[in-house]
């Protein structure tokens, strides 16, 4: 009886929340990762590999738990859309870290979360609340400050970098996953969800690359490339993905995707660890404005359950 009561005893928030500072940490790593790797491989065959692989390490799960059978075309058109804009996202990342760094990467990817909001509220006619509009604000103008180093002049005259641009095109596309999966989810388990739009993506980046293949150069593709794909398939998209699907049961989505706040200063510390150079004074102050963004999420979070506004 007393091992029952320690069985459903819900987990301290201690530990939900360590799990998610692992995960943010993990996928922070993913930038710096994916700046080293990318100048050997073209981005179409690097995203293709990637998704692959996370597709060949997901399955036998899946299939020993729920089973794989065909799923019909009308789910594999839905899983077809979720996944296009899923390639789409790390296609252009992969593209635009050839020409701009893994912290304005990082620090543009905060806007996720905000206009993610914005579909949803358009799509799925969401409230997106004062809190994700304040933390979308947040965001806004510490990617834009960090970006253009504090210049105002730089700003005023759109001085954007071409990869920069890129990365934020790729954005938009990451920023309509969540209100995807939502608009488009059929109660089916989520991992049997997430293996098809994986293989879906596999597809569409099959169709694209065959048009790269017949003038891809024929350059040994060193090693370090091959380890760093295999690190981004298993740590940063199944091993994140199995930690922010938990989180999201005790959490609730919004407060978890709260954690991408925390990727500017994680790449920054991860960049120094690498032995590189702490940022300018003006770059650092853009990523603190954007630290009390998650904050103001997950406190607008916690006070709109308490007061039955949403329910987890």
């Amino acid at each position: 009886m007393n091992q029952d009561r320690g069985r459903n005893r819900p987990l301290p928030l201690v530990i939900i929340h360590g799990c998610m500072l692992l995960s943010a940490l993990l996928v922070s790593t993913s930038f710096t990762v994916g700046k080293a790797i990318t100048p050997f491989m073209d981005p179409v065959m690097l995203t293709l590999v990637r998704f692959m692989l996370a597709t060949l390490l997901f399955g036998p799960y899946v299939g020993r738990k729920f089973g794989l059978p065909y799923p019909g075309a009308a789910a594999l058109t839905r899983y077809g859309l979720i996944s296009g804009a899923l390639v789409g996202f790390f296609w252009l990342m992969f593209l635009s870290l050839r020409t701009t760094s893994p912290l304005h990467t990082g620090v543009i990817f905060t806007t996720v979360p905000g206009i993610s909001g914005l579909y949803s509220w358009f799509l799925l006619r969401e409230r997106l609340g004062g809190y994700r509009i304040a933390a979308l604000v947040l965001a806004m103008v510490g990617a834009l400050w960090v970006i253009f180093e504090g210049d105002m002049e730089r700003l005023l005259r759109m001085e954007l970098n071409h990869g920069d641009l890129l990365f934020f095109a790729g954005c938009l596309l990451m920023a309509l996953y969540m209100p995807l999966v939502k608009l488009l989810h059929r109660g089916e388990p989520m991992a049997v969800m997430t293996f098809w739009i994986l293989a879906t993506g596999s597809l569409w980046l099959l169709l694209f690359a065959c048009t790269t293949w017949p003038v891809a150069p024929s350059i040994p593709i060193p090693v370090k490339v091959w380890l760093g794909i295999a690190y981004l398939a298993l740590f940063t998209t199944i091993v994140t993905f199995f930690i922010s699907q938990w989180a999201t049961l005790h959490l609730g989505p919004t407060r978890v995707m709260a954690y991408s706040y925390l990727y500017p200063p994680l790449i920054i510390l991860i960049e120094w660890g690498l032995g590189h150079d702490f940022p300018p004074w003006k770059t650092m102050l853009g990523v603190l404005i954007i630290l009390p963004a998650m904050i103001i999420v997950q406190q607008g979070r916690r006070e709109r359950l308490q007061t039955g506004i949403i329910r987890s």
